[in-house]
């Protein structure tokens, strides 16, 4: 099926939804008639080259566990997907807020039977084997190769607010394990490929290895609304540890910093903003198995690196932003909007001696916005996006992507 083909079924899958779910009613009914959850089943169907054709459902699920002045919008979005290359994914994530806001809870678990290429570490788009420092002038040799994994994930966090304020502090606990590890379709010759090379060099196993540990984690989010954001800042700062005494397969600490900013265009249509996103995510010491290494995509809703594959860039260290113009389509009402989008990353390479911030890949792309739920501001989500060296993919959700 060709990318033509697949955007025509997914436009007419979104207006299938639409008619489906709403049978036409206008907002004032919406509103009579709108339960304390919302639950939009969606269909996915969507395709990029890593996965193939993606068949499954992913229906979100959103609440408020409070007096709505005073408390924010939880979400949850739950998945199902099998795909035409052997994958399939399941997972259920989710943002809670209790009454007052009093405190917020993050949850993520998930499932995944994976495959996907691995291209070494850093951000350069061609690499040699070697790793020595790489000519990044005259490389020309596209190394890959395919990894096969089943990954289990089980993440929470709880953080309590401080005071009035905006502010929450807390702790998490996260734990991760990758088995049945395979990798095949090297084009290294004989030679260990990216992945066997980097963890034999710490005397990591190739076929196994597990994470667990703690996490200190701090927010400041003054979001209006969490699944559909027209103003607000969003800044959180997380450091995990994991150890071998809890389980791990190696003792490391890693720490995640982001924010998202939003900019309002015009104070009389709210919904045209400018959406800014920024993430940091370093390894601050220890050994870190090469499927836990920091990696575009691997965010808890695999929301960043549009117009690249999960995992296409990885390193001990990531730098990733992405800047989203967000309009409406119609001249008074909210239902349909757009968007366009930018973003680009930055990977390091501490055996190749490659620095964050020394190469740079962007991503960019268009989408369509169709409001299911007006009064709540949630969307169903289509873009398209396109990347460096021939990348492209087609990306459906419920909510806005940050």
């Amino acid at each position: 099926m060709n990318h033509l083909t697949m955007r025509l079924w997914v436009l007419f899958l979104l207006q299938f939804i639409a008619s489906v779910t709403f049978g036409g009613q206008d907002s004032t009914q919406v509103t009579k008639k709108e339960k304390s959850i919302s639950i939009v089943p969606l269909p996915a169907i969507s395709a990029n080259p890593t996965a193939g054709l993606i068949l499954g459902m992913a229906p979100s699920f959103n609440w408020v566990m409070g007096n709505p002045e005073s408390t924010s919008m939880s979400t949850a979005i739950g998945m199902a997907l099998v795909t035409t290359k052997r994958q399939l994914f399941t997972s259920l994530r989710s943002n809670v807020f209790l009454r007052d806001d009093s405190w917020t809870l993050l949850t993520d678990f998930r499932f995944n039977i994976n495959n996907q290429p691995s291209f070494g570490l850093g951000s350069t788009l061609n690499f040699v084997r070697d790793l020595s420092p790489p000519d990044l002038s005259t490389t020309d040799i596209l190394g890959k190769e395919m990894l096969f994994f089943n990954h289990f994930r089980a993440y929470g966090t709880a953080k309590k607010r401080l005071g009035n304020s905006r502010f929450f502090y807390g702790l998490g606990f996260h734990y991760d394990a990758m088995s049945k590890i395979d990798v095949r379709e090297q084009n290294f010759e004989e030679l260990p490929g990216f992945f066997q090379a980097y963890n034999e060099g710490l005397d990591i196993p190739t076929d196994a290895f597990r994470q667990t540990g703690f996490s200190l984690n701090a927010v400041y989010d003054t979001r209006d609304n969490v699944a559909n954001t027209y103003k607000g800042k969003y800044l959180f700062a997380s450091w995990r540890g994991f150890s071998e005494a809890l389980g791990s397969t190696s003792n490391s600490g890693q720490l995640w910093v982001e924010y998202r900013d939003y900019l309002t265009l015009n104070k009389e249509r709210p919904r045209n903003i400018l959406a800014l996103w920024s993430y940091v995510w370093t390894v601050t010491g220890g050994d870190v198995p090469y499927l836990f290494l920091p990696a575009v995509g691997w965010d808890m809703f695999s929301r960043s690196g549009r117009g690249y594959t999960q995992g296409r860039f990885r390193g001990e260290d990531l730098f990733y932003t992405e800047l989203e113009w967000r309009f409406p389509l119609q001249r008074k009402k909210d239902r349909w909007g757009g968007t366009l989008f930018a973003n680009t990353t930055s990977a390091s390479s501490r055996t190749q001696d490659l620095g964050i911030l020394e190469t740079f890949q962007l991503g960019y792309g268009l989408g369509l916005r169709y409001m299911v739920l007006p009064k709540k501001r949630i969307n169903i989500a289509l873009d398209y996006g396109w990347g460096a060296g021939g990348a492209s993919g087609i990306f459906l959700n419920v909510n806005e992507m940050f």
